[in-house]
């Protein structure tokens, strides 16, 4: 199934991860449509909202991927997308 939603990542550690969540990104690009990112320097964290749009397992292997990491933390917010399969397809080539 296909769908459209926000990815929320919070870092806490930015130095140890910043490259390893870039190469991520990066694996991911196909399904990553925006990117926000903002430093919050107060509580010395970094947030980066990500627009998605891909299949349910695509998202998921890239938030599971995320939440791996030790200083990392993911919420997701999804629904269900109005395209079809054969659309999608079609438009990410």
């Amino acid at each position: 199934m296909y769908r459209v939603g926000l990815i929320a990542v919070v870092i806490e550690d930015r130095e140890s991860t910043v490259q390893l969540v870039n190469s991520l990104f990066s694996d991911f690009s196909k399904i990553i449509i925006g990117r926000m990112g903002i430093p919050y320097e107060k509580r010395d964290l970094h947030l980066i909202c990500l627009m998605v749009d891909g299949t349910t397992d695509e998202i998921g292997s890239l938030t599971g991927k995320l939440g791996m990491i030790p200083t990392v933390s993911v919420s997701t917010n999804l629904v269900k997308s109005k395209r079809n399969q054969k659309e999608f397809s079609h438009a990410k080539k």
